[in-house]
């Protein structure tokens, strides 16, 4: 049995590990999206970036033009005040301050205008776009949730939204103030002196093309970062989870090596990262120091020829520098650019991954309540790559039956339970509830005819009160005290420190696994499914809690149609029918007392199991 049991799970494991790759690679093909064809994608899916822009670009150019009236100020006073004929004209001066000055208390209401209207676009849009990305990742199937590590998928929502919100909300207006800065400040240069404008230009194209160099090679190294702060959280995540494993096995040194590997990891690719940027920086400051420089040599001589007077050569030579700084200014938001991009990449990768599992919405099927009846036609399920775990199983449940589906591990039973929760879908063949195909039923009919209640209840960092109300959420304070006394629990929740408003912690860790799977079996009975499928409520629980468990199952069970995959025999034996699945089959079928004696797989099982209970073992 050893030997068949290993080779039903390796096979079942290289499919799945097979199917990650796949997924993984899915999701990281949306790298190869271009700059611009991110920013696009990204745009569809936070359409609130837009809302408003043609206003927010108005007042960015109107929040420019206060830096721009400077160097026209500093002409005008000069030339026409300071050295106007006759001597100074300070009346002059002074009136050409006092409109300056008006004009610059004007533009800092607008550029304030702008900062508010981008803070609130870019949260808006941002806020959807956590949103979609998080309910898509909750409509992908369990499988291929589990090819993600957790600690990616976290930081796909949280961290690298987060590069995107502090690229809209500074970049965006960096690159709004920064574009309106260098046309005004180019139209008032051709006006001052066409010759200094294409000196300025000439002096600036080198940098263009160094600019294109550096892009793709920021992208590519910015979104190394991006997946270096994924395994950083998904290392930080799992070292906190399996506290209790790592310090029982003594391997504290090794998880610390794995979370300093991963820490290390993305050191070294944000330093690599930040060298990029620092050299693309560098370079704009050295060309703009150069431009300084030829204009100050060419425009010296152009003011000894006559050709512009001191006070133009001194608004130019300001021009320059409003020219030069938003070109500066690119080369950072070139950075934040390509940081945010990669982390919008890594985001519209998720989203863009197809749902293996999708809601019909509005077309699906609400049914209504009552027994229920399931069938497997023809229901094979194979994961991509893979060989078939389950192939051709025919089955028939009729409303208010006991199923036990019993099997070696890795004969295809967890799969069943899968696609008959709609967790997976087949490959081929359906899976109907009263005739229709699961498919083909909407997620919220389907969630209150069917609840899945699984080998370890999972709870939420609450009271039990509330988790067990997870289960019918309008459920009153009341009804849930009903649930618990039906089950005969009542006497467990009164012996709790606070009863029902007893903290459980997180993932229910205050409690021991018995007590969690009491709360869960608590939580689905309220949720009074017509149909539930048990993935062997009782298979890690502690034989005191068992029988507590055992009789709340009872109730549980009683009088609506079950499903359990059964790791002990004992669910067999009072089932109402025994479904024996071996390879993927479904090999024998019928009631505990008829296939005991038949001399087949589910007889090998029950003596195996038997002679296992009579010295005191168990089966795993």
């Amino acid at each position: 049995m050893s030997a068949r049991r290993g080779k039903g799970r390796d096979a079942e494991d290289e499919a799945a590990v097979e199917h990650g790759r796949t997924v993984s690679s899915r999701i990281e093909a949306q790298s190869g999206l271009s700059t611009m064809g991110t920013l696009r994608r990204g745009l569809e899916l936070s359409p609130e970036l837009r809302g408003g822009l043609a206003i927010t670009v108005v007042l960015a150019v109107l929040a420019t033009v206060g830096r721009v009236i400077i160097p026209f100020v500093v002409q005008q006073t000069t030339d026409n005040g300071i050295l106007a004929e006759g001597g100074p004209d300070i009346g002059f001066v002074l009136r050409a301050i006092a409109a300056a000055a008006g004009v610059v208390v004007v533009t800092s209401l607008a550029q304030y205008l702008v900062n508010v209207r981008l803070f609130i676009a870019a949260e808006s849009g941002l806020a959807t776009l956590r949103l979609r990305a998080f309910r898509h990742i909750h409509d992908l199937s369990v499988l291929t949730q589990s090819t993600e590590r957790r600690g990616s998928l976290v930081s796909r929502v949280t961290s690298d939204v987060d590069t995107i919100s502090m690229f809209v909300q500074f970049g965006g207006l960096m690159l709004l103030i920064s574009s309106a800065q260098i046309m005004l400040a180019t139209v008032l240069m051709l006006v001052y002196s066409p010759l200094l404008a294409l000196v300025v230009y000439l002096c600036f194209v080198p940098l263009v093309f160094l600019v294109r160099w550096f892009q793709p090679q920021l992208g590519e190294a910015y979104g190394l970062v991006r997946a270096r702060v994924g395994d950083v959280l998904g290392a930080v995540s799992e070292s906190i989870v399996g506290a209790v494993t790592i310090r029982s096995y003594g391997v504290e040194e090794r998880t610390a090596e794995r979370l300093d590997t991963a820490i290390e990891s993305h050191r070294r690719s944000a330093i690599r990262a930040q060298i990029r940027s620092v050299m693309a920086f560098v370079s704009g400051q050295a060309f703009a120091g150069l431009t300084t420089a030829v204009v100050l040599v060419i425009g010296t001589w152009l003011a000894v020829q006559g050709q512009v007077t001191l006070g133009q050569l001194l608004a130019f030579l300001f021009l320059v520098n409003l020219f030069t700084q938003p070109v500066l200014m690119a080369t950072e938001i070139l950075n934040e650019l390509q940081n945010a991009v990669a982390g919008w990449r890594r985001v519209i990768g998720v989203i863009d991954t197809p749902a293996d599992v999708a809601d019909p919405g509005a077309a699906g099927v609400h049914q209504g309540r009552g027994p229920i009846e399931v069938r497997f036609e023809e229901v094979s399920y194979a994961y991509p790559g893979g060989e078939p775990v389950l192939r051709d199983v025919d089955l028939r449940i009729e409303p208010h039956t006991r199923v036990a589906i019993v099997g070696e591990t890795g004969s295809g039973k967890t799969t069943m339970a899968r696609l008959l929760t709609r967790l997976m879908d087949p490959t081929e063949g359906r899976v109907l509830l009263d005739g229709v195909d699961l498919r083909r039923i909407a997620f919220g009919s389907l969630r209150r005819r069917v609840v899945l209640v699984p080998q370890e209840g999972f709870l939420f960092d609450a009271d039990i009160l509330t988790n067990i109300r997870f289960g019918r959420p309008e459920a009153t304070d009341d009804e849930i005290a009903l649930a618990v006394t039906e089950l005969g629990l009542d006497p467990w929740v009164d012996g709790l420190p606070h009863g029902v408003h007893t903290q459980v912690g997180q993932r229910g860790e205050s409690l021991s696994a018995g007590e969690r799977q009491l709360v869960a079996i608590a939580r689905a009975y309220l949720a009074d499914p017509d149909l539930l499928v048990l993935d062997e409520a009782t298979s890690a629980v502690d034989p005191a809690t068992e029988v507590r468990v055992q009789r709340a199952l009872e109730g549980l069970t009683r009088g609506r149609t079950s499903v359990a995959i059964a790791h002990r025999l004992s669910t067999a034996e009072a089932a109402d029918l025994v479904v024996v699945v071996d390879r993927g089959r479904i090999v024998e079928l019928g009631h505990h007392r008829d296939l005991v004696g038949l001399g087949g797989v589910y007889t090998r099982m029950h003596d195996s199991w038997s002679a296992q209970q009579r010295t005191g073992g168990s089966l795993p």
